[in-house]
């Protein structure tokens, strides 16, 4: 018996083969059962193609997958070395805490016209002229101490290092 049927790849979890025989003109569906036994049986030309347009969704959806599903092994390794924001390590992590507690401090030692202008201007968001007002003097006042505040924490945080 001289069979066609379809040359494509099948989804595993598809038991049934389709053919055609050239030789009696006739469908057929065969398929092993759960015991392993194969069977076969002649279908009518409607429900081979009903099966094989089942098969043809199935080939449609294994491309899918394999062209646009990623079939690497994901760990937390291959999946941090491709993240956009990189997670810190604890070295960086305790530097950070390190540097910002020396930083606090040298602005804690400020005299308390410098630290409460340096705390409106780089914390509040604040503007010179907006400082100036609730303090009741210049803009130029306010520049004048933000400059010697920051070259006071420079020194302190330079003599740390």
């Amino acid at each position: 018996m001289k069979k066609d049927n379809p040359k494509r790849r099948k989804a595993k979890d598809n038991p049934y083969t389709i053919f055609f025989c050239k030789e009696t003109g006739k469908y057929y569906l065969s398929f092993k059962d759960g015991q392993g036994e194969h069977h076969r049986f002649e279908i009518d030309k409607s429900l081979y193609d009903t099966f094989d347009s089942f098969e043809l969704e199935d080939l449609s959806m294994l491309n899918e997958f394999d062209n646009h599903t990623e079939h690497s092994e994901l760990t937390e390794a291959s999946l941090n070395k491709r993240a956009f924001h990189k997670p810190e390590s604890v070295e960086e992590i305790v530097c950070e805490r390190l540097r910002n507690e020396q930083l606090h401090n040298a602005i804690s030692e400020l005299p308390d016209i410098q630290r409460r202008r340096l705390t409106l201007y780089c914390f509040g968001g604040l503007t010179y002229e907006q400082i100036a007002e609730i303090e009741g003097c210049s803009h130029v006042a306010v520049i004048h101490s933000l400059e010697k505040a920051k070259t006071a924490i420079k020194v302190k945080l330079k003599s740390i290092e």
